[in-house]
């Protein structure tokens, strides 16, 4: 095997020939041929990706790899580590969107020569992008922050181009780092001079955040460059990067915590000013965004328009990475590049932007971290409304937004439910609202981000100009009612964890808010504006629960009458469908045969869901199944408008159909479908969870045709001309059949559909079976609808009664 060869677990082999680990076992087993292990433990062994690859193909167990699962690979055991190949990645496909042109000079020649060319290539790239790269531990030319000035010399006045930048939006010759804020009064106040912050300070790395890789570093990588810059082609640079970095998080889930789009894209809406306020205009762009917890980046790339970004992350790994996401995400254009300027470094006690005033500030700062710098930042002048006690570690957070907005920008920060209601923070939360920086807390439902078990708030804060009366009110919102009633309309919860994102019902959660936030008014149940004064008390406690008492379920006596009138109708329609009585009859010892078989006899195709709730249409989850809920949102399109229900990835006039933010949609069975392509349900298909060892499964019909297959799903796609898909999913569901073709782990059953039994009948006798398990399913739909009517009618009549609105007569 060549040296530094890229490796595969098994796990990798199970993705590529679409199997699962168990068949991987056998093979090995099995197969005296099959390839010896190259690295890795005995537990957990390694292999070398061509010689897996050219055993599989001798099979015919592959025919051929996709390209994006090839170069995943090879992101994966790079001999360097995931996260380097993807740095490694990520400057080529920098070189390929800006300099084509030089790329393809680059690749024609050898691996060897390739790799001692391109470094310098990179390296312009990457300081047309990022700026100029520099010594990360003493100053010089591009080692301030941008928009700053050095120590003893006068700040750039607002609106001013730094010296040696370029003004925001303005095309400078050659590279530039970001200018520096935004219009505003002529005293920059607090946020422009930050003596505790000089222009190089301990830990903080005035370099850029991604440094130009050796020749040496960049020739093991080679083989992968080129693979990225193929797929490239296909799909873009900067959905390839995108792929593969969301490859590399989804591996590696307890390394990071995430902040999903959805939430990313609400908090950059809510960062656009109310009406009435002295601020730009709704449409217009914002002009300088930082985030100073930056993570993945997904914050400022939800920043619509174009922007100054300004990020800082303390881990260098993951800030390169964000840096690059961030310069492959923006505008290709050479005329005028975006504005960017990634820092890494701890925030809190080594600022990066100590002299930098932003129209914006968008934060998912860490969570209960008590190691925040409390003893050293103990007379830091951004405590400008308190010192946070060492508990408090999101209060200095918000501390630090403040100080790093210009007079009249606006923050908003995902907090923890705790930060609104701790003794420990009351004073600096009182300080806030009377000093009218504080202008809305907003309750989301638990499920809208990790920790997903927790209502985290939405802190949306505005830096008080001089001379202006502070907010006499603060806004508060609980949305936690939406995503109840969106549970009752589905169902009892099934778990915890992620599948709580799948129940709510988002876009009304997300409309909710920002109409909340932009018109400033009462809402019964949902939002209020509640005079200042009224929450100075000694507590100083700002949970929206506390002043927002949820809604009684049904609404008051008029609309209990009406939840009675339908349930009574439900209890009508469960009786008409009652089955009746059961035909005792000796056990049939029919010919069968299984899933597995059906599969490779053509009869019907095999698919596994990867979508997740969030995209462009709604997803069918695990959850939905196991309730009966249907799945949120709407159906995914063509560009016409038409429902996409068929194996074609393109739209009536040959358009391609994309997914979010441009990303190519491409039907299960259609040619050259990729594995991480949403699989799109049809009418007919069978839906069976992979986990849980229950025996539910879900046909497909007219109101589910359209959504996405979502995750710890698997979706049988019977052939009309051979299988009945209700005669399927009947014998699907008995207990014996799931029982044997389940495995156990020590806390969960994993089903296998390949090894689930059907008997072998003639079709008229499938279609005759088929109609009485129809029947069934519609009983139990109703049974289902009558025990949620039944559960908001008995909870509302106990509120009614207790709080007075029902009479008990």
């Amino acid at each position: 095997m060549p040296e530094n060869a890229t490796e595969v677990t098994a796990a990798g082999i199970a993705r590529l020939a679409g199997v699962g680990r168990a068949a991987v076992s056998n093979w090995r087993r099995r197969h005296a041929d099959f390839p010896q292990p190259v690295g890795g433990t005995a537990a957990s062994p390694s292999f070398a990706l061509a010689e897996v690859e050219r055993w599989l193909r001798d099979q015919g167990k592959l025919a051929e790899v996709p390209l994006r699962e090839r170069i995943w690979q090879e992101v994966a055991g790079h001999p360097a580590g995931a996260a380097q190949a993807l740095v490694h990645t990520g400057c080529a496909l920098l070189l390929v969107r800006d300099r084509p042109t030089a790329w393809l000079e680059l690749t024609a020649a050898s691996d060897d020569r390739m790799a001692d060319a391109l470094p310098h290539a990179v390296d312009h790239v990457l300081t047309a992008r990022l700026g100029p790269d520099a010594p990360s531990d003493a100053p010089g030319p591009g080692s301030a922050a941008p928009g700053s000035a050095a120590p003893g010399s006068p700040a750039p006045a607002p609106g001013s181009a730094a010296p040696g930048s370029a003004a925001p939006g303005s095309a400078a010759p050659g590279p530039a780092a970001p200018g520096p804020a935004a219009p505003g009064p002529a005293t920059p106040g607090p946020a422009a001079v930050h003596p505790a912050n000089p222009s190089v300070a301990p830990g903080v790395h005035r370099a850029r955040a991604v440094r130009t890789p050796t020749a040496q570093d960049l020739l093991p990588s080679v083989p992968l460059l080129r693979a990225a810059a193929q797929l490239a082609a296909e799909i873009g640079a900067g959905q390839t990067f995108e792929f593969l970095l969301g490859r590399h998080l989804d591996a590696n889930p307890r390394q990071f915590t995430l902040t999903p789009p959805h939430l990313a894209e609400l908090m950059a809406d809510l960062a656009e000013p109310p009406k009435g306020a002295d601020r730009p205009a709704p449409d217009r762009p914002l002009r300088s965004v930082l985030d100073p917890a930056a993570g993945t980046g997904a914050l400022l790339r939800a920043v619509a328009g174009p922007a100054a970004l300004y990020a800082q992350e303390a881990d260098a790994g993951l800030a390169a990475l964000t840096a690059l996401r961030l310069a492959l995400g923006a505008d290709g254009t050479h005329g005028s590049p975006p504005s960017l300027a990634v820092r890494t470094g701890d925030t809190l006690r080594a600022d990066a932007f100590g002299r930098l005033a932003t129209d914006t500030v968008l934060c998912h700062p860490p969570f209960n971290d008590r190691n925040w710098g409390h003893d050293e930042l103990a007379y830091d002048p951004r405590w400008e409304y308190g010192f946070p006690a060492r508990v408090e570690s999101e209060l200095a957070w918000v501390q630090h937004a403040l100080a790093r907005l210009r007079d009249g920008g606006t923050a908003v920060l995902l907090m923890p439910p705790a930060a609104a209601s701790r003794r420990s923070g009351r004073r600096i939360r009182a300080d806030l609202l009377r000093r009218g920086a504080l202008r809305a807390v907003i309750a989301l439902p638990a499920g809208a981000a990790p920790p997903y078990g927790i209502p985290l708030h939405l802190w949306v804060l505005r830096r008080p100009t001089p001379g202006d009366r502070p907010g006499p009110d603060l806004l508060l919102a609980d949305t936690a009612g939406l995503a109840a009633s969106a549970g009752e309309a589905g169902g009892k919860a099934a778990g915890g964890g992620r599948d709580r994102l799948d129940r709510l019902d988002w876009p009304a959660v997300r409309a909710a808010v920002l109409d909340a936030w932009r018109d400033r008014s009462d809402l019964p149940g949902v939002s209020r504006v509640v005079p200042v004064v009224e929450l100075l008390d000694d507590d100083v406690d700002l949970a929206p629960a506390r002043y927002l008492p949820r809604p009684t379920p049904g609404g008051d006596a008029r609309g209990l009458g009406e939840v009675r009138e339908r349930l009574a109708d439900t209890l009508r329609l469960t009786a008409r469908l009652t089955p009746p009585p059961a035909t005792p009859a000796v056990p049939a010892h029919r010919p069968r045969t299984t899933v597995g078989e059906l599969a490779r006899a053509g009869a019907l195709s095999l698919h596994t869901g990867n979508a997740a709730p969030g995209g462009p249409g709604p997803v069918l989850t695990e959850h939905d199944v196991l309730t009966g809920a249907d799945p949120s949102g709407t159906p995914l399109t063509d560009p016409s408008g038409t429902p996409l229900t068929g194996p074609a990835a393109t739209g009536p006039s040959g358009t391609p159909l994309t997914g979010p933010a441009g990303t190519p949609l491409t039907a299960p069975d259609a040619p050259g479908a990729a594995p991480d392509d949403p699989v799109v349900l049809e009418p007919g298909d069978v839906v069976v969870p992979v986990l849980g060892g229950g025996t539910v499964v879900r046909v497909v019909g007219e109101r589910e045709a359209g959504a996405a297959l979502g995750r710890n799903l698997q979706l049988l796609r019977p052939d009309p001309a051979a299988l009945d898909p209700w005669f399927l999913a009947g014998f699907l569901r008995g207990t014996a059949n799931n029982r044997q073709a389940s495995s156990y782990a020590s806390t969960a059953a994993r089903l296998d559909a390949r090894r689930l039994h059907l008997p072998r009948m003639p079709l008229a006798e499938q279609r005759r079976y088929g109609e009485r398990f129809r029947e069934l399913a519609a009983f139990e739909e109703a049974l289902r609808t009558a025990g949620r009517l039944g559960g908001v009618l008995v909870q509302g009549m106990y509120d009614g009664l207790t709080d007075g609105t029902v009479t008990p007569a």
